[in-house]
């Protein structure tokens, strides 16, 4: 496979926008800005409102569905607090825009230049594909608030952002596949938990999606112990009746379940450090488990602030980074035991 350093920048490129993605989406939801836009152009919603006319029409349309007739008239909420939320909401979806523009122009670009070859072609369909469904359940998740209940749907919400998390870790894949062509000898041991370690932490991404969307990180906020010297908080059994809706719909199972994964995410990245010692690693291995651990570390102590402080949005967003960076050196860290 040969080494095209305007694909391989364009590809990273790519993975730069979809991080600003996050991080913008972060901010929208931890201001409550996702349901201020109520409709979806994709042309006439590339500019907010520029005269007072339209905001005032834009103010009066989002007056009608259940975010602000159940919660924010109650708010003392003015026109100047709506273009608050609805700069973060129309931002997010601006930068989707430039998203399939920094993608679909080049790649027509270096199509008709043929400077893509075939498995990189079909990876860049798959991507392409990635990045339509995922305009999709950024729509699909915004509907969920639209109708009855004035908080998008958690399991859409986490579909959302886990989906953007995947779409991310996918495109560095495909750029990391052309940054090292070569093909060396794998240690399946390594790869195998890595593997493993790479889907619990998309496991731990989910239900960090699910506190999100529930709300859940404004209970029990104590550590190590959920609270009254409590593990295994007794609300987990009185909120929902099945062990199932415990631990997907309540706000306590969730939490639980978030705060136990983090300390299986943690375990296993560092057994996976620690095993790779017997083993003669490559530099480019080697740091990617430096960095890897020096990551989950990191995520580890600002979840448990984040917690103990009941998610102000300066931690709360910067937790999200993290998992973000926490996800690229995981991936990185795949790849380099995978090729």
């Amino acid at each position: 496979m040969k080494k095209d350093k305007s694909v391989i920048i364009w590809l990273l490129s790519g993975c730069l926008l979809l991080f600003i993605m996050v991080v913008v989406g972060g901010i929208t939801r931890l201001t409550n800005s996702g349901l201020s836009m109520t409709d979806w152009h994709l042309v006439t919603d590339t500019l907010p409102p520029l005269t007072q006319e339209k905001w005032v029409a834009a103010f009066d349309e989002y007056k009608k569905f259940p975010e602000y007739q159940k919660i924010n008239i109650h708010n003392d909420f003015q026109l100047s607090d709506y273009k608050f939320i609805y700069f973060w909401e129309w931002f997010h979806r601006f930068i989707g825009r430039i998203i399939g523009l920094v993608f679909i122009i080049p790649f027509v670009y270096f199509l008709i230049k043929k400077r893509i070859d075939k498995p990189t072609l079909n990876k860049c369909f798959v991507l392409l594909g990635m990045g339509a469904f995922q305009g999709f359940l950024g729509w699909f998740m915004v509907k969920s608030g639209l109708i009855d209940n004035p908080d998008v749907s958690h399991f859409r919400l986490a579909l959302h952002l886990t989906f953007a998390f995947i779409t991310f870790a996918y495109t560095l894949w495909v750029a990391l596949d052309l940054i090292y062509p070569e093909r060396k000898e794998v240690i399946n041991p390594l790869r195998k938990l890595a593997r493993i370690t790479f889907i619990f932490l998309l496991i731990q991404i989910i239900y960090g999606g699910f506190v999100a969307g529930l709300n859940a990180g404004l209970i029990h906020n104590h550590w190590p112990l959920m609270s009254d010297g409590q593990f295994f908080h007794e609300s987990i059994l009185v909120e929902k009746d099945s062990w199932l809706l415990r631990f997907t719909e309540a706000k306590s199972g969730v939490q639980f379940i978030h705060r136990t994964m983090a300390y299986v995410v943690v375990g296993l990245i560092f057994f996976l450090y620690f095993k790779s010692k017997k083993y003669s690693l490559t530099k480019g291995q080697q740091h990617g488990l430096t960095i890897l651990l020096f990551t989950v570390f990191l995520q580890f102590t600002l979840g448990v602030f984040t917690l103990l402080y009941a998610v102000p949005l300066w931690l709360g967003l910067t937790h999200q980074i993290v998992a973000f960076l926490l996800l690229a050196a995981m991936t990185f860290t795949l790849h380099r035991f995978s090729k």
